[in-house]
């Protein structure tokens, strides 16, 4: 049957004493809400809809060009009442799960086993077996072991409290049954609320099967209401991605000091030292080592590569055997070919770096293109920017470039080239020559060391 999800994302998040609507509070980069999309739009389901309320157009904006559809809550009435907004738009016939845009570690597996066990059911609560279930709305099943009610905590007696099995709030309904059962809730409870809850009492008046599929992650249902459970969420989302890069084979040399925030794709024997963060789409090759202290945001790094310690690298790509750092700066649009080295306090940017060259210290390489076997000396800089636009330096296959030298963009230096230290050049220099641009040094005879004056 084909599949509606809707993820009810309208409440402000009072307790999170931000500006920002709770949802769109990042989790590992993206917003919480994003990582409830992106299990949904693992599942291809037939539609997913997202209701929104507060700050509603900076929820859209953020989550726009993913084929989602947007439903408004403006006066929110509780989550019944929220389900119920989503009617006019449901594609007629869909059976329905409802999600939580606050329960960001909701996966895959555990909405495929709410999904498989739904089969002849009209109402399948996904439930679980917390510690202490105090607080939650406890599963009261029949002999039969159906679900007969959803007892609130307030409501429940002696013996009913002692119920473990306790409602997550994530429940499917099927397609046909939930105009009639959406359309029974009513508000006549303590709250004044439409409670999507209230859908099982209906379904159980009326004779229809309700089950309850015991969730095998407790994890999954961990939902966030303030800053230190945000915190928690974090912390475990880490811990997932720790035991999934082990389990493949890398090496952490303390797991509980790296944080993934976004996709890491490894290859074989990678080792990865303490504090390093990556952010977005990481791909790391083969035998690649991370020094202590990096940060790697949206990068491919090649086989055999090795970043040194204290290294930031955003938006590039690394070819093989590449050497980087320690304390290299390596921004958006720079690409390494095999074999480079990129020494202490680089930086660069929207470069590209042709196979075996070499810029080794306290050096700026930006808008330029080199060639292979570069030598780029201590200290050089391409001087790309007039104040106003960005101009290009070309330095061909074979050059080498001396210590503390200017290249004022755009400007071309020819194969083979030497550039004499402590030069500034303005204007393209001939294949295999040496070119320089120094004044003649002088000795002036009769100069004399400033005194310190005496303080009164």
């Amino acid at each position: 049957m084909p599949l509606s999800i809707i993820i009810l994302a309208a409440g402000q998040g009072v307790r999170m004493k931000s500006s920002r609507p709770k949802v769109m509070h990042a989790l590992a980069g993206k917003p919480m809400l994003q990582h409830v999309v992106d299990t949904c739009l693992a599942l291809e389901p037939d539609q997913i809809i997202v209701v929104v309320g507060h700050q509603s157009e900076r929820v859209r904006s953020m989550m726009h060009d993913q084929g989602l559809e947007f439903v408004e809550q403006s006066d929110q009435q509780g989550t019944g009442h929220a389900v119920a907004q989503c009617l006019p738009v449901l594609n007629k016939g869909n059976d329905v799960i409802v999600l939580y845009g606050d329960v960001p570690l909701i996966s895959v597996d555990t909405i495929r086993a709410l999904l498989d066990k739904s089969d002849g059911t009209s109402v399948n609560i996904l439930s679980f077996l917390p510690q202490n279930s105090q607080g939650y709305g406890r599963i009261q099943r029949s002999a039969d072991d159906n679900v007969e009610a959803i007892v609130e905590e307030n409501d429940a007696s002696a013996e009913q409290k002692k119920i473990r099995e306790s409602n997550s709030g994530i429940l499917f309904i099927v397609g046909e049954k939930i105009g009639d059962l959406i359309g029974k809730l009513e508000n006549n409870n303590v709250q004044g609320e439409y409670l999507l809850t209230d859908v099982v009492k209906h379904a159980v008046q009326q004779g229809l099967k309700v089950a309850a599929t015991i969730c095998s992650e407790n994890d999954d249902l961990y939902g966030v209401n303030n800053q230190a459970q945000l915190a928690e969420v974090e912390k475990i989302y880490r811990c997932r991605q720790v035991e999934k890069l082990m389990r493949g084979g890398v090496k952490l040399y303390d797991p509980a000091r790296i944080d993934v925030r976004g996709t890491l794709q490894v290859g074989t024997d990678i080792e990865i030292d303490i504090n390093c963060v990556f952010e977005g789409d990481v791909s790391l090759s083969d035998r690649v080592k991370i020094g202590a202290n990096c940060v790697i945001r949206n990068s491919t790094i090649g086989s055999d590569s090795i970043i040194q310690p204290m290294s930031s690298i955003d938006g590039a790509v690394i070819g093989n055997r590449v050497s980087i750092g320690p304390f290299a700066r390596i921004r958006p649009g720079t690409e390494c070919a095999d074999e480079v080295k990129i020494g202490n306090f680089v930086e660069t940017k929207k470069s590209q770096i042709g196979a075996g060259s070499k810029v080794n210290h306290l050096s700026y390489i930006g808008d330029a293109e080199i060639g292979a076997a570069v030598n780029i000396g201590a200290g050089t800089i391409t001087c790309n920017y007039d104040g106003v636009n960005k101009f290009k330096t070309i330095i061909e296959d074979g050059v080498f470039i001396g210590s503390n030298t200017q290249l004022v963009a755009p400007v071309r230096i020819a194969r083979g080239a030497t550039i004499g230290a402590g030069s500034t050049i303005t204007s393209d220099t001939p294949a295999d020559k040496l070119t320089l641009s120094r004044s003649k040094q002088v000795t002036i005879d009769a100069w004399k060391k400033p005194a310190r004056k005496n303080r009164e």
